[in-house]
């Protein structure tokens, strides 16, 4: 695990003295007076894992000439609501490891753990007014409205192995790529000032790039989940099966089926008492087919993104925006 941090330091060297305000800025955030929620907010800080979105705030905004000194408490917002998602996420896949530590919910309860996220919105917006502009404020709001509604659409989409690619990346970039999308507009785009308005070509350009890097991120969460070990990966795995939802190489090796072994596939998801449904769906169909489309996905998404970091200047945050595309690809935790 300390290599992996020490190669995601190295890769987010170029804004290294940034990060580190943001982690003040989070950490000032969540404090309260409160022992129970102190606690629990501190249990979450071993939560600390890539925060990549974080950076991509960052890096944008170095990247395009455009970051501020707000820069950072910009992106101690976006990063305190990706905590607040994972706590709530948990509860939702029944999870009960994350970063190798127990998830809120399977240390306390499910009630406490939808509390602690509730509170952990509650900062991030009350942090977010205090900024000079309304734009991350009204930005955060809407994309976090979207977030919201994708997981509502893939509760409603379990077990629905008809809904396609097409259902599939619409669920997955609501509940994921709004927020890397959100990052990275937000890293071009805030001045502090509003010059630059919804019309910013670059702001939308990078705004796309957030979205495209976000969901081949979910893709590539989605193939660890079906096939990554727990140990490696960092945190509970085989969720998505449990919970019945189907995901792009599930729904892929589903299609090109014939109606036994669609048949099989959907009886591992739901027949009742069935223990380890992921690794029982691993041995019992060849998922490599699935695997194998839903990489190759992930690297079209990743090709488009990075032809959009072309229009910035040449420089180590730019380089860095360009390696974030193979680290996502690449990644086993």
């Amino acid at each position: 695990m300390s290599e992996i941090r020490a190669k995601i330091d190295s890769l987010l060297q170029p804004v290294a003295a940034d990060m580190d305000l943001m982690r003040g800025a989070l950490k000032q955030a969540i404090r309260d007076d409160s022992p129970a929620v102190a606690d629990m907010v501190g249990h979450v800080g071993s939560f600390h894992g890539k925060q990549l979105r974080a950076a991509l705030v960052l890096l944008v905004g170095r990247a395009s000439g455009r970051d501020t000194g707000e820069h950072p408490r910009l992106a101690a917002i976006v990063e305190l609501i990706h905590l607040a998602t994972l706590v709530h996420d948990d509860v939702l896949d029944g999870a009960e490891k994350r970063r190798r530590v127990a998830c809120v919910n399977s240390r306390w309860d499910n009630q406490t753990a939808i509390l602690l996220g509730d509170f952990l919105y509650s900062r991030a917006f009350g942090l977010s007014t205090e900024l000079a502009s309304r734009l991350p404020s009204r930005l955060l709001a809407k994309t976090t409205s979207r977030l919201c509604a994708g997981e509502i659409e893939q509760a409603a989409q379990r077990y629905n192995f008809e809904q396609g690619q097409v259902g599939y990346e619409r669920i997955a970039a609501a509940k994921t790529g709004s927020l890397y999308s959100a990052a990275c507009e937000l890293g071009a785009r805030y001045d502090g000032q509003d010059r630059y308005g919804e019309d910013d070509e670059l702001g939308r350009s990078m705004a796309s790039f957030g979205e495209e890097l976000g969901l081949a991120f979910q893709i590539i969460d989605d193939c660890l989940d079906v096939v990554g070990e727990e140990e490696v990966v960092g945190k509970s795995v085989g969720t998505d099966v449990e919970d019945g939802k189907v995901t792009l190489p599930v729904l892929h090796v589903y299609a090109a089926s014939d109606e036994a072994t669609r048949a099989r596939i959907r009886d591992i998801y739901t027949e009742p008492g069935v223990e380890g449904r992921a690794r029982v769906l691993r041995e019992a169909i060849d998922l490599e087919p699935g695997l194998t489309f839903a990489r190759q996905r992930a690297e079209e998404l990743v090709d488009r993104a990075m032809a959009r970091v072309e229009v910035l200047p040449d420089s180590p945050a730019r380089t860095t925006l360009e390696a974030i595309g193979d680290f996502v690809l690449g990644r086993n935790w």
